[in-house]
Parts: C-alpha cells; sequence; structure tokens
C-alpha cells in the first residue's frame, strides 16, 4: 500500500505541465490530495494525478 501523498501546490498557484507546454499557463483551481485541477490557457480544464505528473511552478 502506497503512503499518503499531499500536493505542494494550492489553490492560485500558475503552472505549466512539464510535458505539455503548449498548453501554456494553469492556473491551480483545487488540490486535494493527488488530485490537481488546473486552468490551462490553451487547453482549458484538466484533471491531474499529482503523484505521476510534477507541474513546474510558473516564474513568469
Amino acid at each position: 500500500m502506497r503512503g499518503s501523498f499531499c500536493s505542494f501546490l494550492e489553490p492560485g498557484q500558475f503552472v505549466v505541465h512539464p510535458v505539455h507546454p503548449e498548453w501554456g499557463t494553469g492556473q491551480v483551481q483545487s488540490a486535494i490530495g493527488v488530485r490537481v485541477t488546473v486552468n490551462f490557457e490553451h487547453q482549458g480544464k484538466v484533471l491531474i494525478d499529482a503523484s505521476r505528473v510534477e507541474l513546474q511552478i510558473f516564474s513568469g
């Protein structure tokens, strides 16, 4: 059984998806456990498993 995972992301933060930079900058809408919902400027709202994808903080 896997240990508990807690995302460091918080609503309001801006992020970039490391595999899909063409999605543009995204704003975190919610972060509950491994489930992070991000609204990307060129992709829309996406639910991401933060234990599998390490979103990068946007440092504009």
